[in-house]
Formats: C-alpha cells, sequence, structure tokens
C-alpha cells in the first residue's frame, strides 16, 4: 500500500506540471518580439558594416581623400613636376616628373631621367602610350614616389584632365571622419522600378560647370508620410542604380550639393528598396579636385531626409 503522504506529494506533483502546461498554452513564446529585436539587431550591423566599408574606400592610399591636383590638359607637351618651372606643377611629388603628350587622341609619357617612375606598375624607359578612363582597361597610372603618387588622365567637359593622388595629402592624414543622421530602418523605402525606352539618356550638369548625357534607365517612383515621390535613376556600369538626389536637409546639415546612394537594380517585378542610410556624400563635399554630377532638377525632392551621412566638417589643420 502507498502512503497517504507520498500520494499526496505525487498529487502535487501532477498538479503543477498541469498548471504549468496550461500556463505555456495561454501565454505562446514571444516570437513576434524577439524577431523585432533581431531584425533591429541585423539593422544596425548591417549599417555598422556598410560605414565602415565606406570609411575604408574614402580613406584608402588612393581614395578620394587622397586627391591633390586636377589640371587640364591642352594638345601639346606638358613638363610634370613639383618644382615651379614645370608647365604642370604638382602639389607632391618629385621636382621633376617628366613629360605628358598630348597629340589628338594619342597620348604619351617619357618619364624624367634618373627618377623612380612606374606605368601600370611596370618600370618605364623612354615615351610610353597612356590610356584614358574612357578605355575599357580604364587609365594608366602613373606612379612615383614609391606609389604614394598616382597620376591618371580623365576626360571631363570633352577635354582631358590629370587627376593627381597622394597617400600624404592632408586631406586623407587629417581627415576627421564621418558623421551620420539618425535614420533608421523608416528610411529603407521601398520604390517602384519604371522603365525608360532602352538606350535613354538626361543631360547632368556637374560641378566644373560641363553637362554629360548619362544613362537613365528609368524612374524610382515610392512614398513616405502619406506622398509620393520620384527619383530619376542613372546607370554608370557598376551593376547598381545610382541616385543624385538633393533634400530639405541639403546645405542644412547635409552637403549643399546633394549625395549619392546606390541602389540595387530592380527585380523581376520592378522592386527596389532605397536605403537613405546610406545616402552618402560625393567627392566634391571632400576636395575641390573632384567632378562630381550634380542632383538634376527631377532628383531635388521636397522632403527632409535625415539619414545617411551629413556634411563634412572639413579639417582645420
Amino acid at each position: 500500500m502507498v502512503p497517504a503522504r507520498t500520494m499526496m506529494k505525487q498529487t502535487v506533483t501532477v498538479l503543477a506540471i498541469a498548471l504549468l502546461c496550461a500556463a505555456c498554452q495561454k501565454s505562446p513564446p514571444p516570437t513576434k518580439a524577439v524577431d523585432d529585436t533581431m531584425a533591429k539587431a541585423a539593422f544596425v550591423k548591417q549599417q555598422q558594416d556598410w560605414r565602415a566599408e565606406r570609411l575604408a574606400k574614402l580613406t584608402k592610399p588612393d581614395g578620394w581623400a587622397s586627391l591633390i591636383g586636377l589640371h587640364l590638359l591642352d594638345p601639346g607637351a606638358h613638363r610634370l613636376g613639383s618644382a615651379e618651372d614645370n608647365g604642370i606643377r604638382l602639389a607632391m611629388g618629385p621636382a621633376h616628373l617628366g613629360v605628358l603628350t598630348v597629340k589628338k587622341d594619342a597620348l604619351s609619357f617619357v618619364p624624367e631621367r634618373g627618377v623612380d617612375v612606374k606605368v601600370d606598375d611596370a618600370p618605364v624607359q623612354g615615351s610610353v602610350s597612356l590610356r584614358d578612363d574612357t578605355k575599357p582597361d580604364g587609365p594608366s597610372r602613373i606612379s612615383f614616389d614609391d606609389g604614394k603618387g598616382v597620376a591618371t588622365v580623365i576626360v571631363r567637359a570633352g577635354g582631358y584632365r590629370l587627376r593627381v593622388k597622394h597617400a600624404d595629402a592632408d586631406t586623407r592624414l587629417h581627415f576627421v571622419g564621418l558623421d551620420y543622421w539618425p535614420g533608421g530602418r523608416d528610411w529603407q523605402v521601398k520604390a517602384h522600378f519604371i522603365p525608360n525606352a532602352a538606350g535613354k539618356t538626361m543631360p547632368v550638369a556637374n560641378i566644373i560647370g560641363s553637362i554629360d548625357e548619362m544613362a537613365n534607365p528609368g524612374v524610382l517612383e515610392f512614398q513616405y508620410a502619406g506622398k509620393t515621390f520620384r527619383l530619376e535613376a542613372l546607370d554608370e556600369g557598376e551593376g547598381t542604380l545610382f541616385l543624385v538626389f538633393a533634400d530639405r536637409t541639403s546645405g542644412h546639415g547635409s552637403y549643399g550639393a546633394g549625395r549619392f546612394i546606390d541602389a540595387p537594380m530592380p527585380d523581376a517585378q520592378g522592386n527596389v528598396v532605397i536605403d537613405f542610410n546610406q545616402g552618402y556624400n560625393p567627392p566634391c563635399a571632400f576636395t575641390p579636385f573632384a567632378t562630381c554630377p550634380l542632383p538634376p532638377p527631377e532628383n531635388r525632392l521636397d522632403l527632409a531626409i535625415e539619414a545617411g551621412e551629413k556634411a563634412y566638417a572639413k579639417s582645420t589643420h
């Protein structure tokens, strides 16, 4: 026979288990709250990773913060170097780097004797042909100062220009960092892509005063705060939609000449997410030697986008 005390203990145990099961059934696990917490954590990490990559690209030895010059190249021969007697005086580098010649559509370079200069990482002896940035392989790289200095020829406003970078540029060595608007997941906006006719372009002004015809594959339409907005999308062949926009914060916390966003290509249904948290400043926010496109009139939004990069607080060094 089982003692009464033992039976009572067993009964109490069974009742406790039953009550616990009933409580579990009445109070399901808070999956929604858990999911929301995980989504917030994923968003924060995504933005932190993007910001870290953005800073690394901007301040790498040949990043935009390293620009030290942009020089017009007229037809003829140009002596390059940091000494006063050069036709094109470089802000940094050897006193005499060499001679760059523009002859119709041909570019060539002859290094100064005794100066360590490379073109596309190869030592140069005598004259060598150069590519500009319109060529499929990109521009030739004239490197000097043990590779810390790099000069390339670009085509802008219908003419050649010499772009010069140096890893020891003050703008890079004394870079003061990036600041961001609070932003948030609400600024990850769902948009619908409306395609244009194949091959359509649109005129886009740039900061050096010329106008470029840029590929304009379509427009992104989205809603925010109950209003509908549109952004003309550009395509620079990078596999993304390039957005150049201004908004109510431009010149009032954000860079006055607008910001950029690299948005993903639309899916099969034309859906695109525009992440305004990843709006970033153009190179001309950090240096006077860039040739940035400006927001077309269609991309000037009557909306204060308090997300993405704020205006750069330039170093006082």
